[in-house]
């Protein structure tokens, strides 16, 4: 852990020292950059609204009033550099100053209680401004279930005779059988797929519970991996499952976009995404009568309490 000084003047220095802690402690890369963005756009909002440039200064009255401005002012309407308008460019989104929801201003709280805790049990700060913030209570909506009609007419869709749709049409089918994360299975080695156990290998250096564990898969998705296998390996000489048609590590978000794609040519009025697959997963092996703490180390979550809060009440 590195060593806080006292005094902070500038927000980066707190912010610097935060995340130099969170790699120590190594953090996911996602986590750290959820961190990072979050904690920077507090900090230009400080330093532009309120005219503050140290984390010493906050107060709970600035926490909850950076909360309701991020509320008000809508999604992509405030950003944490320059550099973010020209690589994204946020005004072109159609979803461009909309209502921020819910889970995302949590999410923000949360990051913040974490990055002002490590400040007080450091000696940065002599009081954490963010302790007496509760979370924002709002309703959670119905999780969207993807009916077998528009599976079979998205899965009917793909051209089996072209390489990158046939390679998606596994992953799609994979995704189903196992409920494993996208990022997962799009990181998956030939040799992780054990097909005399009809089981897939998670290693924990993919696995974002830090853990090993262990999915398993039907006959049919037996029967699917071993000629995707045999088919891939004509082809390309690396380990990776899933690859591009150059070979390359096939990314979490080029499947989203082709996600769209397929959607769209097989004429369904709703997209199916990567989580909702895994969600359908959930909600199907809960509704055959299987136990939610088996659901749990299939799923791998944390605690078989992360699984109880996504699913009770919601079937």
């Amino acid at each position: 852990m590195p060593r806080v000084t006292k005094n902070i003047l500038k927000f980066d220095d707190s912010i610097n020292d935060f995340m130099i802690h969170c790699s120590n402690k190594d953090l996911r890369p996602k986590t750290m950059k959820s961190y990072e963005s979050t904690i920077g756009l507090f900090s230009k909002y400080m330093e532009e609204e309120e005219k503050i440039f140290s984390s010493c200064s906050v107060t709970t009255k600035h926490i909850k009033n950076y909360l309701k401005f991020t509320v008000d002012r809508g999604k992509y309407s405030y950003i944490s550099s320059l550099e973010t308008i020209y690589s994204n460019n946020p005004a072109n989104r159609k979803d461009f100053g909309k209502q921020v929801s819910m889970w995302t201003v949590n999410n923000y709280l949360r990051n913040l209680k974490v990055f002002f805790t490590f400040l007080y049990e450091n000696g940065a700060i002599n009081t954490n401004a963010s302790i007496p913030i509760r979370q924002y209570k709002h309703s959670r909506r119905p999780k969207n279930e993807i009916k077998d009609i528009d599976f079979n007419k998205l899965s009917k869709g793909l051209d089996l005779t072209k390489y990158e749709e046939y390679r998606d049409y596994i992953i799609i089918q994979l995704l189903m059988d196992t409920g494993m994360r996208i990022g997962e299975c799009l990181n998956l080695k030939t040799d992780d797929v054990l097909l005399d156990k009809k089981a897939i290998f998670i290693p924990s250096e993919i696995n974002k519970g830090r853990k090993d564990r262990y999915v398993f898969f039907s006959m049919t998705i037996w029967n699917y991996l071993k000629r995707w296998i045999d088919y891939k390996d004509r082809y390309f000489s690396n380990n990776n499952l899933f690859c591009t048609t150059r070979g390359s590590n096939f990314s979490v978000t080029n499947l989203e976009k082709n996600l769209k794609k397929y959607c769209i040519k097989s004429g369904l009025e709703n997209n199916i995404t990567c989580h909702q697959i895994r969600n359908n997963f959930a909600k199907r092996f809960l509704l055959s009568g299987r136990d939610i703490f088996t659901l749990s180390k299939i799923l791998g979550h944390s605690s078989v309490t992360v699984t109880e809060n996504t699913w009770a009440g919601k079937l």
